[in-house]
């Protein structure tokens, strides 16, 4: 691929979702970054201040399908081109034991984390096939490989992200098309919010790594993915937990 890259990232306020945009604007000069936004925008309209002309906000709310036809027009617009790279980022946990779980949790979990990411690969697939070349990276979880008490809805939905990861590498693999995914473990800034200074004292001493991933170390196989060089890996699953599993 020859022009820019044109990445949408979705989930950009957060805390892995803007280092990865840092990432990809810090060490791909010609890049594009699109940040989809839905309601908070402080960290991803900093990026937009920081890097003029090369970031920006993208109002995106990734449980419908209209609003990701509006977010590609306007890669196309803003970017001089289609999409060639999706980062599906953005979701939520809702915790509860499933005997307490109400269908609200389970299936407001299942549509930001599952539903989303068959929203987007299904409207970044248009452009990516018409240039014949594309790059999907969808971040799923640890939870999804090893799931934790009190999280069926959320493990349910990772998992099901890896399912999708991998069934739709075998549809794209002749276009040009990869698509795999990331399973993170704890990542220091995004750890939950009601965790003790004793819990995550545990967490970390559970980890062969004794520490947590830096947001940048996920962004940096994220990075490598959406590359050229990645052209033969598609459908790949990569854990990334410090050894924890």
């Amino acid at each position: 691929m020859s022009d820019p890259r044109r990445l949408l990232i979705t989930g950009a306020n957060g805390t892995l979702g803007h280092a990865t945009a840092r990432y990809f604007l810090e060490r791909d000069p010609a890049c594009l970054v699109f940040l989809g936004v839905r309601q908070r925008q402080e960290q991803a309209a900093a990026l937009v201040a920081e890097f003029p002309g090369r970031a920006f906000l993208c109002p995106l709310e990734v449980t419908q399908a209209e609003s990701w036809t509006a977010a590609l027009a306007q890669v196309e617009a803003q970017g001089g081109g289609p999409l060639s790279v999706l980062i599906n980022n953005a979701g939520y946990h809702d915790d509860a034991l499933l005997a307490h779980m109400t269908m609200p949790q389970w299936a407001g979990v299942l549509e930001a984390n599952l539903s989303a990411v068959f929203l987007g690969c299904q409207a970044a697939l248009q452009p990516m096939m018409r240039q014949r070349w594309g790059r999907i990276v969808n971040i799923a979880s640890l939870s999804a490989l090893h799931s934790p008490a009190g999280q069926t809805n959320y493990a349910a939905a990772k998992a099901g992200v890896l399912g999708l990861t991998q069934s739709l590498a075998k549809e794209t693999a002749r276009l040009g098309i990869t698509v795999n995914a990331v399973c993170p473990g704890h990542i220091e800034g995004a750890l939950p919010a009601g965790w003790t200074d004793e819990q995550i004292k545990a967490v970390r001493r559970e980890t062969p790594m004794r520490r947590f991933a830096k947001p940048e170390e996920i962004a940096a196989v994220v990075f490598f993915l959406a590359s050229p060089e990645a052209s033969y890996m598609t459908g790949a699953s990569l854990k990334l937990d410090g050894a924890l599993v």
